[in-house]
């Protein structure tokens, strides 16, 4: 089980090594090119990440819990799910059928790690395919990983959007 005792140097070390810029992209200027800056660790990690959303795509929802630890903690929209069978048994469904149907663009990633504890954090954008059921969102994520017996698994999602301004839709 991670304790968050092991987390905290991990997040502070993604907090003062995620790159700071003084003004946030301005969405409705479209996407900007997908920058990536990762140490090596977390780029064994990010493969781990991409063959999770790649799961969600491919409503493989089987595969997409296999990539969580047990005690994974997911944050989203203010909410809070405890394990990956509290995952699977609520969200996982509907957010394997919402991508399957969405267009997903990632704009930046970047990512660190020490020891047995990789970050990946994310910026992108998500399309819905049905254009008046969800509005198109600007998304980031932070994902957190421990590699156990040399397999990376995700123990911790913070998933957050917001609406795109209306001139960019």
């Amino acid at each position: 089980m991670v304790r968050l005792a092991k987390l905290v140097p991990v997040i502070a070390a993604a907090l003062l090594a995620a790159p700071m810029s003084a003004s946030a992209h301005d969405p409705a200027q479209g996407p900007t090119p997908t920058t990536t800056h990762l140490t090596p660790a977390a780029a064994e990690a990010a493969t781990v990440v991409d063959a999770f959303h790649s799961a969600l795509k491919a409503s493989d929802t089987s595969k997409a819990e296999s990539l969580l630890a047990g005690a994974v903690l997911i944050f989203e929209a203010g909410g809070a799910e405890h394990s990956r069978s509290d995952y699977a048994a609520h969200h996982l469904p509907a957010d394997a059928a919402f991508t399957k149907l969405a267009t997903e663009t990632l704009t930046r990633r970047s990512g660190g790690g020490r020891g047995n504890f990789a970050w990946v954090a994310s910026e992108g954008a998500v399309r819905p395919q049905a254009e008046g059921k969800a509005q198109p969102r600007i998304t980031t994520e932070t994902m957190i990983l421990e590699k156990t017996a040399g397999i990376w698994r995700i123990v911790h999602v913070h998933w957050s959007s917001r609406g795109l301004p209306t001139g960019s839709r």
